[in-house]
């Protein structure tokens, strides 16, 4: 199954598990985003990619740019550890990095959630590339990647048990769309995929047919 068929097979199986008025609210919420045209204003295909200093699961500062200097670079901003297509996302992600590595490139995952949050991602993931907390999403912010949540939505996580100021050490309740980039040496970006729908992520075999461009 590629990355999108496994992600519609769970989201076709949460659905009928979740109650229909709880299911609308989540679903105009989304229905918001994609009618305020947020991913056509942020960061897309031949920009130039800004850069920044990240702490990793061991709160050290990873720079982006150094990473860059190593080669082309795939960047995957995720919402948390939370969230079951995140999850679903970077175990793909994993799963592909041989690949990704055999086009000379690097992967790194980006998320607002704490490092010491991220570590246990990262370990129930079993991820072998760097998670990057990016603190109050002001790195995604720069590239128009953030949303506020809606007041009837925090409640709605939060009964679901999901509490996002403990997972983000903050209470702005704002979170990424789901983003991946493509970036070449000279930091354009080659491939940009960005969604309001956060059960949607740019497929595996996409991902590898830009790095084949570079």
């Amino acid at each position: 199954m590629t990355l999108s068929e496994k992600l519609l097979d769970y989201n076709q199986k949460g659905r009928a598990r979740i109650p229909a008025e709880v299911l609308n609210v989540m679903d105009t919420a989304t229905q918001a985003l994609i009618s305020e045209d947020l991913s056509k204003k942020s960061i897309k295909k031949g920009d130039t990619l800004t850069t920044a200093n990240l702490s990793n699961i061991k709160n050290e500062k990873v720079n982006i740019e150094e990473l860059l200097d190593n080669g082309p670079l795939v960047i995957s901003f995720y919402r948390g550890g939370w969230c079951p297509y995140c999850n679903i996302e970077l175990s793909a992600l994993q799963e592909a990095l041989p690949q990704i590595k055999e086009h000379g490139a690097n992967l790194v995952a980006i998320t607002p959630e704490t490092p010491d949050n991220s570590l246990t991602t990262s370990e129930k993931n079993e991820i072998a590339f760097d998670v990057l907390t990016d603190d109050d999403n002001t790195y995604a912010k720069e590239l128009g990647l953030v949303f506020q949540m809606p007041e009837n939505l925090k409640n709605i996580y939060s009964s679901f048990g999901i509490d996002l100021e403990k997972h983000n050490g903050n209470s702005n309740f704002e979170l990424p769309m789901p983003a991946t980039l493509v970036v070449n040496s000279n930091k354009e970006v080659i491939y940009s995929f960005v969604n309001e729908d956060y059960t949607k992520r740019a497929d595996i075999n996409l991902i590898l047919n830009a790095l084949k461009t570079i």
